[in-house]
């Protein structure tokens, strides 16, 4: 297990470019398996859970060949009796984003057996919306308790329906678009998740042969087709990592410019780390991070103490909360930081709070933070990364600090950030990666 030796204290000034969108990655190759035309996918991130899902798509008999940022898959057969095996669902138990498999198996064979995935411990994640949708579809679906997996069959093919599904679920909606656009007749999805990513999802489709209406907004309707053919794909930048950059720019003191971000795509990330008071400018499609020794989080109109919250696309994504929680200790004012949609995502502040950090954990959803203005400097700790945004944040909490930390269980950053360790030390951190 590796882990990440970090000494506080240095600023960073430079550029630096975020690497594709991981999400995005994720649905687009699996994707990939509608069609037995070859596929196309460029400024592809070179992290753990896309390389594990490109080595799980070559186990099942795709074709992957990945040049630098580039990556061809070519699904034309796919190995039916592998998709039964144990080494299958044991692999699928170990990466999140293979749930998003099972819309495309079931569309192209007609029957998918699956375990259930792994991925970050932040409390319950259901797939109630994944199943329904599929079962709505006409897909059968029960429990093998000696398999320990998912069975869902649609001997029969899938067929369009209307559908309003009761959460607007980033890889639920996925799921459903990837299995709708083979299915016979019109499919209607109410409530969908309307993501840049999945937008991004929708068009690929539409490359490559599918019907879907009403991309961008959360109805979607899609005329089912008869095959799909291939086609080329370039991801988004990543806007996690976006938020990411401008978080480590403020808390160290750095000068900073994120380039190549698609501003349009951000949706009110910038915006919401002004009200911290970090400056932000625009300059064509880059962020520059001016120096800023101090900045003061805004109050609402009537006084009251900022809310950040989560909320589903065009608000704040949940992914960036922990981030903004750790910027927020170095602030002059209070923040309530309120995590909605996962119940165990704030845990990792009694970390925060042994380094210095004023934090008061209300319940699982909530903490309220109060400021340090730098007038306290974070103090260094012994920290294990539970999941790939509470591994960044406690990064940047280290790279903060007074003196040398210890990351343990990195391999939870890797899965989401790409060669983090280099492209910050690149900027003048200093990261020293321990196996």
């Amino acid at each position: 297990m590796a882990s990440f030796i970090v000494e506080g204290g240095h600023r960073l000034q430079g550029i630096i470019t975020p690497a594709g969108a991981k999400n995005e990655a994720l649905q687009v190759l699996c994707a990939a398996l509608l069609t037995r035309e070859e596929v196309v996918i460029d400024n592809l991130p070179d992290i753990l859970d896309v390389n594990n899902l490109l080595a799980l798509l070559q186990s099942m008999g795709a074709s992957v060949r990945k040049e630098g940022k580039q990556c061809a898959i070519h699904a034309e057969t796919i190995d039916t009796a592998y998709l039964e095996s144990r080494e299958f669902l044991s692999s699928c138990n170990r990466l999140r984003g293979s749930v998003m498999l099972i819309g495309p198996l079931l569309a192209r064979l007609g029957r998918v057996t699956y375990s259930k995935p792994g991925g970050d411990k932040i409390g319950r994640r259901r797939l109630d919306t994944h199943f329904q949708g599929l079962i709505a579809l006409g897909a059968a679906y029960e429990y093998d308790a000696e398999l320990q997996a998912y069975v869902f069959t649609a001997p029969g093919g899938l067929r369009g329906t209307y559908m309003l599904l009761e959460e607007a679920s980033v890889t639920g909606t996925a799921n459903i678009v990837m299995a709708a656009v083979l299915a016979k007749g019109t499919t209607t999805i109410y409530n969908a998740a309307c993501e840049p990513y999945i937008q991004q999802l929708c068009r690929m489709l539409c490359w490559m042969g599918a019907d879907i209406s009403g991309i961008g907004s959360n109805m979607l309707t899609i005329h089912g087709v008869e095959r799909l053919h291939g086609t080329r794909h370039t991801l988004l930048p990543d806007m996690i990592e976006v938020g990411s950059f401008i978080g480590m720019a403020a808390i160290t003191g750095s000068e900073l410019t994120i380039q190549n971000v698609s501003i349009p795509n951000l949706g009110i990330i910038p915006a919401t780390f002004r009200r911290l008071g970090i400056r932000i400018e625009q300059r064509g499609d880059d962020l520059y991070i001016p120096q800023q020794e101090h900045y003061r989080v805004e109050s609402f109109l009537d006084g009251s103490i900022l809310n950040i919250a989560d909320a589903p696309w065009p608000g704040l994504t949940p992914d960036l909360l922990s981030v903004i929680l750790v910027v927020a200790t170095q602030a002059e004012g209070s923040v309530l930081i309120h995590q909605k949609m996962f119940e165990s995502r704030l845990f990792f502040v009694d970390k925060l709070i042994d380094m210095g950090a004023q934090i008061i954990l209300c319940d699982p959803h909530r903490a309220v933070v109060i400021g340090h203005d730098r007038q306290m400097r974070l103090r260094p700790n012994n920290m294990s990364s539970p999941d790939i945004r509470a591994g960044i944040a406690m990064l940047i909490a280290a790279m903060s600090a007074d003196g040398v930390s210890r990351i343990d269980h990195i391999d939870q950053i890797d899965r989401g950030y790409e060669r983090i360790d280099l492209r910050l030390n690149a900027l003048g951190a200093h990261i020293r990666r321990e196996d």
